[in-house]
C-alpha cells in the first residue's frame, strides 16, 4: 500500500507543481475579489492535506477488486486539477477556469461516488475536496463576475 499511496502522492505533486510555475502575482492581487477569499497562508496548507487524503484515498481503492472505473475518474480530476491553474493564472482565462473547476468539481463527485461504492472510508475522505473545490468554483465565477472590464 505504500509503494501505492507514494505513486499516487507523486501525481498530487506534480498537480500541485503547477501552483509554483504559474503564480497569483499582481495580476491576481490587482482584481476584485469577495469578501469571503479565503487568506494567501491556507490555500499551500489546504492543498497539502487535501493531496494526501487524496493520495490515502486513491490507494486504499486501488487494492479493491473492480477500481477500474473509480482510478479512471480519479485520473481525470487530477487532470482537470493540473489544468486549472496554467488556464486561471497563466492564461489569465477566468471563463474557461470556470468551465475547468466545474468540469472538476464533477469529476471529483464522480470519484467519490464511485470511491464509495468500493470503500466507503476513501469515499468519505474525498468529502473535503469536494466542498473545497466548491469554494473554488465560487471563488472563480465571483472573481469572473467582478473583474469583467
Amino acid at each position: 500500500m505504500l509503494t501505492l499511496f507514494l505513486t499516487f502522492l507523486a501525481a498530487t505533486v506534480a498537480a500541485g507543481a503547477t501552483g509554483m510555475l504559474f503564480k497569483p502575482g499582481p495580476w491576481y492581487e490587482g482584481l476584485a475579489k469577495p469578501s469571503w477569499t479565503p487568506p494567501k497562508w491556507a490555500f499551500p496548507v489546504v492543498w497539502t492535506a487535501l493531496y494526501v487524503l487524496m493520495s490515502y484515498a486513491a490507494a486504499r481503492v486501488a487494492l479493491r477488486p473492480g477500481a477500474g472505473q473509480a482510478l479512471a475518474f480519479w485520473a481525470l480530476q487530477i487532470a482537470l486539477n493540473t489544468l486549472w491553474t496554467p488556464v486561471f493564472f497563466g492564461a489569465r482565462r477566468m471563463a474557461l477556469g470556470m468551465a475547468v473547476i466545474v468540469a472538476l468539481w464533477l469529476a471529483v463527485l464522480a470519484t467519490l461516488w464511485s470511491f464509495w461504492q468500493i470503500d466507503w472510508l476513501a469515499g468519505l475522505i474525498l468529502l473535503p475536496y469536494l466542498v473545497w473545490v466548491g469554494v473554488a468554483a465560487a471563488l472563480n465565477w465571483r472573481i469572473w463576475r467582478d473583474n469583467r472590464g
